[in-house]
């Protein structure tokens, strides 16, 4: 793999001041955000990895864009150049816009998912937490098809985040494709790492639900870097266009959900985008509902524009490739230092595995929440926990769903830091590792119902 990290492929015309509070006002800070990072003010923070998510920064003609925006109520001529390029770029018809990502897994829970046919099911490639939420809010149960290796976090091979199509055969014969509500395919699977999907795994996992009646829908929210994965290391993509490989990739879906605040490089937005004209329907009476206008679906007309260009800016190949090189400069750099952390780095974040990181700390202790509000202490760069906080409880039992894998995820905005933040994280992140013996851990003093990740606070277990 090529150890080269090219330099950006565009240059800084507007910036943005930040600064650095002391290490005791931070401490100050995590203390009284409940030792949850969601909940800090980001004037505290100095470099946020918290997110990717609209957290972009967009080009001079993204922002030429939102000048000319149609506000109309129906029928903005933003929301036609939005549904030409999903069309053009995607390859699907039929486009519901919406406030982000979330909002069109809402929609398609309800329209995929039956509710006069009994216990129906979900097969995907690990969960993602709204998207769990939605499928189990609408009365699907979520089985997990993912590959075994994912849940290795030292293990290095490619396309980590493919489904294993023996579990999915077998989820089929068990369940029975009748009850099998639809599989979500999500390129590239966040919680894994930032892996990818080959597309030989996509056409063979078409194939098979093809033959049981069995629809596909994708999470495509890393679209453009999984496309990116594919044409680096998957045999006879070398010389193909990321275009025409997210072509062929959607070409086995059908539909796909996408939160347009990351490889739609836009501050806002997300979509629905179907092949089924009777679901389109079903979908364009939902969204009035829950979001606005089939024209506009929560979105103002200059974010339908803005999004127009991001999605053809997000398939740029040099921009992909400082994108992804940037990352594994980030990744290079703690593995060098023996930090642990998920293997091989991902394409929208390093994943730092917290159960090697804190290895003295049991899952019930929130090694990676933990880890988390450490690294702010340290560093004032603020992470993300993705653990056992992330996974929630079973409805049923009630407990801790209990994932294998245990991290916190330093994730990169697009267009936002440099490599020398990429250094200034790993200097800081390293040096938290050699004192690592003396963090102590989190139990829950608030924790919300659903989703508790993004409101929980804690408190550091004393003794």
């Amino acid at each position: 793999m090529d150890k080269r990290y090219p330099a950006e492929p565009f240059r800084i015309k507007t910036i943005e001041n930040v600064s650095m509070i002391g290490r005791e006002e931070r401490a100050e800070k995590m203390k009284e955000a409940g030792y949850n990072t969601f909940l800090l003010n980001s004037a505290d923070v100095y470099i946020d990895l918290l997110t990717d998510s609209g957290t972009s920064a967009m080009s001079d003609k993204q922002w030429a864009a939102l000048m000319t925006g149609d506000e109309a109520y129906a029928g903005s001529k933003d929301f036609y150049k939005l549904e030409e390029a999903v069309q053009r770029l995607y390859g699907f018809p039929y486009l519901i816009p919406t406030h982000q990502g979330r909002g069109a897994e809402n929609i398609l829970s309800q329209i995929a998912i039956p509710k006069d046919k009994g216990q129906q099911w979900v097969l995907g490639n690990m969960y993602f937490t709204t998207t769990r939420f939605h499928q189990e809010h609408n009365g699907a149960k979520f089985i997990d098809i993912i590959r075994d290796e994912a849940h290795d976090a030292a293990l290095d091979v490619p396309f980590k985040g493919n489904i294993d199509l023996d579990k999915l055969q077998s989820a089929i014969a068990e369940k029975g494709a009748e009850n099998i509500a639809y599989v979500c395919l999500a390129i590239t699977v966040n919680l894994a790492g930032g892996q990818p999907v080959s597309m030989a795994n996509m056409r063979a996992v078409s194939e098979i639900c093809k033959a049981n009646g069995i629809k596909v829908f994708y999470d495509a929210t890393r679209c453009a870097e999984n496309a990116y994965y594919i044409k680096e290391q998957e045999e006879g993509y070398a010389d193909k266009s990321i275009k025409e490989i997210v072509l062929e990739q959607f070409s086995y879906a059908d539909g796909a959900t996408m939160s347009s605040k990351k490889d739609g490089l836009a501050n806002i937005g997300g979509f629905l985008a179907l092949r089924d004209e009777h679901l389109f329907e079903e979908s364009k009476e939902l969204v009035v509902v829950y979001e606005g206008m089939p024209s506009y679906g929560g979105l103002a007309g200059r974010d339908m524009a803005a999004l127009a260009v991001g999605l053809e800016e997000a398939l740029e190949f040099p921009y992909l490739d400082h994108r992804i090189k940037q990352i594994r400069y980030l990744g290079d750099k703690l593995r060098e230092a023996g930090v642990p952390m998920i293997e091989p780095v991902g394409g929208h974040a390093v994943f730092v595995d917290a159960r090697r990181f804190l290895p003295h700390l049991t899952q019930d202790q929130c090694p990676a929440q933990t880890l988390a509000a450490s690294v702010y202490i340290e560093t004032g760069v603020r992470t993300m926990e993705r653990g056992i906080v992330s996974a929630g409880r079973n409805r049923e039992t009630g407990d801790h769903h209990r994932p294998a894998l245990e991290t916190i995820r330093l994730t990169i905005p697009r267009r936002v830091y440099t490599y020398a933040h990429m250094d200034a994280v790993a200097e800081g992140i390293i040096e938290l590792y050699k004192k690592r013996d003396t963090i102590k851990g989190l139990n829950f003093v608030y924790e919300p119902k659903q989703l508790r990740f993004f409101t929980s606070r804690f408190e550091y277990i004393e003794g």
